[in-house]
């Protein structure tokens, strides 16, 4: 019994040595599971581009047959041949077949110099690690961006509805200066016709007239621009005192000529205060409707930006991003602004790939993407 248990034993063990002999001989290197079809063990293999069949052994025996070079995936036969790197617990990658087995650890996991004198350590874990803790750290800093995002999407849809109600407000205003605006230019040209005479009459020499009547009045008819109603109030008291030294028909005759001449050129001055309240009113409507203008996202989450600039120092130049605006560094013939995710706005980094030509690194919460989250952490890691 104990003969027959023992010759059990050695047959059983043979057939597992060969079981894991021939299931060693299925398994092809340098092949990826997806190409793991093209390598079933038969009789004859094909050459993955269909241009020749060659027996199966041939396939990785360092003797190139297929011109694709996809008979010699494990083995540098072929000059244009790719190695797989399965790299398990890292990021699986391919490299030129000319580099298997030439003495340099391309693999992490070594497999790229399995017949070779180099000491290759399986670095993948190690590496892992790394790449999963880089990871994990860009997927709280997209969870924050995009709470921090939703947070400026809120804010930039309140701002844009009181920008709309300004404007609106704003034109209503413009609609109701421009009536008072073309009514005051009528009485303007009523006044300017009647310029001409009475500063005749004033510098004629009438004796009839005070020094300080004259005064007012040329000034006002000469160079309205540079005097203004209270100047002129000021003025009229001498004026109403000198006037108590008259006689009632002398000084009716001197206060009525003074009541006609002020009225007309009052007339020019309110007229001149309304056009220019009119001009400062319309460019602002002007540059608020430009602003409105420009395209903010979808969401008007870029419209925290405008009026924004942001600096950073390179060595010993200062450059300055304003979104929307401009951007300076002395001489800037072309620019181009990269945004980054990130739970800060700044201007992280500053570029010169050419001459003038400049890069521009521009970190937001703006920029952070839901797309990106969802992609996650790459499964082999």
């Amino acid at each position: 019994n104990k003969m027959l248990s023992s010759e059990m034993c050695i047959h059983i063990l043979v057939i597992v040595l060969f079981c894991c002999g021939s299931a060693d001989s299925r398994k092809v290197r340098g092949i990826s599971s997806s190409y793991k079809r093209f390598y079933r063990e038969k009789k004859s293999f094909l050459c993955i581009d269909g241009s020749k069949l060659i027996p199966f052994e041939q396939v990785n025996d360092d003797y190139c047959d297929c011109a694709d070079g996809s008979d010699e995936p494990g083995t540098s036969a072929c000059p244009h041949g790719r190695f797989y790197c399965t790299n398990l617990g890292f990021r699986p990658h391919y490299i030129p077949s000319s580099r298997v087995n030439d003495g340099i650890c391309d693999c992490c996991d070594a497999s790229d110099e399995y017949n070779s004198h180099a000491r290759c350590q399986n670095t993948c874990w190690n590496l892992g690690q790394r790449e999963r803790a880089y990871v994990e750290g860009q997927m709280r800093t997209l969870d924050e961006g995009l709470r921090l995002k939703q947070q400026l999407i809120e804010e930039g849809v309140l701002l844009w509805r009181e920008k709309q109600a300004q404007l609106r407000e704003l034109q209503q205003v413009a609609e109701d200066l421009q009536i008072k605006l073309e009514e005051h230019r009528r009485k303007k040209r009523e006044a300017d016709r009647f310029k001409e005479q009475t500063l005749r009459a004033l510098k004629g020499g009438d004796g009839g007239k005070s020094f300080h009547l004259k005064r007012i009045l040329i000034c006002l008819f000469c160079n309205p621009y540079s005097i203004s109603l209270d100047e002129v109030k000021a003025e009229v008291v001498p004026v109403h005192d000198e006037e108590r030294h008259l006689g009632d028909d002398e000084a009716m005759v001197r206060l009525k000529f003074l009541t006609i001449n002020i009225r007309k050129v009052c007339w020019v001055l309110i007229w001149l205060q309304c056009s220019t309240k009119s001009r400062r009113m319309f460019c602002f409507l002007s540059d608020l409707q430009k602003k409105l203008a420009i395209d903010y996202g979808t969401d008007w989450e870029f419209l925290f930006l405008n009026g924004q600039c942001y600096k950073l120092k390179v060595y010993e130049y200062m450059y300055t991003l304003c979104p929307f605006n401009h951007i300076t560094q002395k001489s800037t013939a072309g620019t181009e602004v990269t945004l980054t995710c990130g739970t800060e706005t700044a201007l992280r980094s500053v570029k010169e790939p050419s001459k003038c030509q400049y890069i521009m690194d521009f970190q937001t919460p703006v920029a952070c993407q839901p797309v990106l989250k969802q992609r996650g952490v790459h499964s082999e890691l």
